[in-house]
């Protein structure tokens, strides 16, 4: 059967190719989910079946974003603990997380998910480390919620199995004990992860982090991981009180006992990684281990600024992430390229910290390194997998900023006029097309409330 074409034209294109290829005005060719050609002009003459012509004028085609970071479940207990630093804000937020059921953590995916989709977001994570006992399947509804909006998914299965009685931060009603922990893992991958090219799910192991996971954990999750053949995800260096956390627990710093436990290299990447030395990063670089860099979350809970310039210098691959939204509210991705250039010309590097071009690549062939996946998604080349975003730039907004890449990066947020995912139209015109937007702000809100009346009950 002939492949059906959709041809983008008139527009101005951001590849992220290795060379930072871009065109004042081009053409981009999907054929089924793939991308057959790019290039400057039009598009080539003579093509068959094509299904739809998009003009582009006015608007900047750049590849999918590509969230490396997130906590869906928080939707539903986003504007607490406004004024916190990450412990204190955990052990508030902790006993409220501990309540959640699948209707919950369905309806908090799908508002997490459905606000990054409107926003530019073509493949997206949730570290889900959450399990109580009696929830239901929550893993299953987070991924359903995924395949519902349309996107790209990769579910961190995440745990926890240090409680508050062992000195961890969760209460202890929240925690799963070390082998539960591993044996319901190990189902999800069997269950739910596709290694193919242009998977639409996959898995990760995803212990939540030192202070609330046994070394155990840690070792037997890395180990279940690579016979499993997938990736590992965990925060780390987030605060300076981990670092003085994990030297009073274990005698060393969070870099030195990830490596420890087996938790250092190209399969693995870590959310945050603020308080990280010289060794720390040239460790980082040396064994491929990758970063989640999340901005917003990071000013929010007053972390401090990763060292995001020296990472690059060091070869560490480093994506961008929403993190939960009960430490970014807005939920957005986008907002972390603007966010991730003005933060890093706060710290060391001043204004030669970060280009818009460098957050472009944070945003997406970045975090398409960290996820494993830059030979399919991250860029906009040949035969690569059609996750795309048309960016509508010619508005009172964006009217008098000539460089189109400035304009989505340091400007107002700029409206998806089309957002395709596997060549399949996710967003039209600034709306989803298979999420009733307003049905899933009713759900999240009922959800929201009914979490709320639980936790206040004890």
């Amino acid at each position: 059967m002939a492949a059906s074409r959709i041809v983008i034209e008139n527009c101005a294109i951001a590849t992220v190719d290795a060379n930072d290829t871009e065109y004042a005005s081009g053409h981009v060719v999907v054929a089924d989910n793939l991308i057959e050609s790019v290039g400057a002009g039009r598009a080539p003459a003579g093509l068959e079946n094509v299904v739809r012509r998009v003009d582009g004028t006015g608007h900047l085609l750049t590849p999918g974003l590509v969230n490396t970071h997130h906590h869906f479940y928080q939707w539903i207990t986003r504007g607490l603990a406004t004024d916190h630093n990450l412990f204190d804000w955990l052990v508030a937020l902790y006993p409220t997380w501990a309540r959640i059921d699948e209707p919950m953590a369905r309806a908090a995916a799908q508002g997490s998910l459905a606000t990054m989709a409107r926003g530019g977001v073509t493949t997206a994570m949730d570290h889900h480390y959450v399990y109580p006992r009696g929830a239901g399947d929550l893993s299953g509804a987070i991924i359903g919620a995924a395949s519902e909006t349309g996107v790209r998914f990769t579910l961190a299965r995440g745990s926890m199995d240090r409680g508050r009685s062992d000195g961890g931060l969760p209460p202890d009603f929240a925690v799963e004990s070390l082998e539960g922990a591993l044996a319901a893992t190990e189902a999800t991958v069997d269950k739910y992860h596709d290694a193919s090219f242009g998977a639409m799910t996959q898995i990760a192991v995803a212990p939540c982090s030192p202070f609330s996971v046994s070394t155990e954990l840690m070792r037997q999750g890395a180990e279940l991981a690579r016979r499993k053949g997938v990736r590992l995800h965990t925060h780390g260096s987030e605060t300076v009180e981990e670092e003085q956390f994990c030297k009073e627990l274990f005698g060393m710093g969070p870099t030195d006992y990830f490596e420890s436990t087996g938790w250092l290299g190209s399969d693995v990447w870590m959310a945050h990684c603020v308080h990280m030395n010289d060794s720390d990063i040239a460790a980082f670089g040396r064994t491929g281990t990758g970063v989640a860099h999340c901005p917003s979350s990071n000013a929010r809970l007053a972390a401090g600024i990763a060292r995001v310039p020296d990472m690059l210098k060091a070869g560490v691959p480093v994506g961008l992430g929403v993190d939960g939204t009960a430490s970014n509210e807005s939920g957005e991705l986008h907002t972390e390229l603007r966010n991730a250039l003005l933060i890093n010309r706060l710290g060391a590097h001043r204004e030669s910290a970060l280009t818009a071009r460098q957050a472009l690549r944070l945003g997406t062939h970045g975090g398409a390194q960290v996820l494993g996946r830059a030979d399919q998604i991250g860029s906009v080349e040949t035969g690569k997998l059609a996750d795309l975003v048309l960016w509508k730039l010619d508005t009172l907004a964006h009217s008098s900023i000539a460089d189109p890449v400035i304009a989505l990066v340091l400007g107002a947020a700029a409206p998806v006029t089309l957002s395709l995912v596997n060549g399949r139209t996710v967003v039209e015109d600034n709306h989803l097309t298979m999420v009733d937007e307003d049905a899933v702000a009713r759900s999240t809100r009922a959800e929201a409330r009914r979490l709320a009346r639980i936790a206040a009950a004890g």
